[in-house]
Parts: C-alpha cells; structure tokens; sequence
C-alpha cells in the first residue's frame, strides 16, 4: 500500500474543556467529521490576535484536548509576527502565545502556537509492510505537475487511525495538491 491520501491541514486550534467553554459558553459542537475516526471541525471557530495581526474565523478542530493549541503555516507564523517552532501537534512548550478571542469569552496563551510537521497517520498493519516504527520518518513524492519529494515526514502509528498524510497550505501549494490527492511512497 504505497499510494497515501493526503490531508491538507489550513490554520486551525484545538482547545481543552476548560477554554471551550470560556470561549463558546459550552462543549464544542460538530460541523463535519474529519477523515481521522473521531476526529471532528468544529461550528466553533476564533479570533487568533497578536500584537502584530489577526486572523479571523480559525476552526476549532474536536474533540477537546488537555492543552490549548494552535497550528499554523510558516506563511501564517509570519504574518502574525511570531516564530511558531516546527513540531508535531501536541509538542507546545516554549512556543510562542497568542490571544484566542470567541463569541463569550477571551483566553490567553502563554505558549501553544506551532507550525506542525508533516506526518503520515498509518494503522498498524501497513506499518508493518512498510517495516517502521512509531517515529520513524519516510519519504513521499506528491503532486504531479509541480511534485515534490517530501522527506522527514514523521510516522504516527494508532490503531484508531486512517492512512492518510498530513500537510499544511504551504506544503500543498508548492506541490500543486489538494485534500483528496494521493502521495506515493518512495
């Protein structure tokens, strides 16, 4: 199985109990189901506010998590003036912070912003047939007309996932790819 569906990941959050509701007044509620089981964009979206700029209407992706976050593209990070790290969702200490402003409440990150790395979600069989571990990094070639080969892309191994490679706008742009488009491992 060497032919991955891709997944393009715009500028999005994910927030915690606690921030849901300060933000929203309640849970988060669910708009669309994501290709990941589980996984879910939000009717609930953001403010995101630095002292430089702002983008308006940023998804919340569900369910809730233990930590408050967001992720952007390095086009992103710039605008906003801040130096977002690379790293893989989840992973936020010493990044920067930014101002999360909803319909009922405000929240302030001290740290949460990143720029997250490209990752291929793989189910444990086929990582088997493919003979690496959770960690691992692997190569893809994407796109067509403009491809690219990606190197680096971090293995993410669950049995609760769908195959399916995870970039961001900017990776896709330079590709020429789409959600839906399929990468070739090589």
């Amino acid at each position: 199985m060497n032919r991955i569906p891709i997944g393009v990941s715009a500028r999005h959050a994910h927030v915690c109990e606690e921030h849901a509701r300060i933000l929203f007044g309640h849970d988060l509620t669910v708009l669309r189901a994501l290709s990941q089981p589980g996984q879910f964009a939000a009717e609930q979206t953001v403010r995101v506010v630095t002292k430089k700029a702002s983008f308006d209407r940023v998804r919340i992706l569900g369910p809730a998590r233990s930590l408050t976050q967001v992720e952007l593209s390095r086009t992103d990070a710039i605008a906003l003036g801040i130096d977002a790290p690379l790293r893989l969702s989840g992973d936020i200490a010493d990044s920067p912070g930014v101002t999360l402003i909803g319909p009922v409440g405000t929240v302030v990150l001290i740290e949460g912003v990143i720029v997250a790395a490209r990752h291929v979600h793989v189910p444990p069989d086929v990582a088997m047939q493919w003979g690496v571990q959770h960690g691992s990094r692997v190569r893809m070639r994407l796109g067509s007309d403009r491809s690219l080969v990606m190197d680096e892309i971090v293995v993410r191994i669950d049995a609760q996932f769908a195959l399916e490679l995870h970039i961001d706008t900017d990776e896709a742009n330079a590709s020429g790819v789409q959600t839906g488009d399929v990468a070739i491992v090589v």
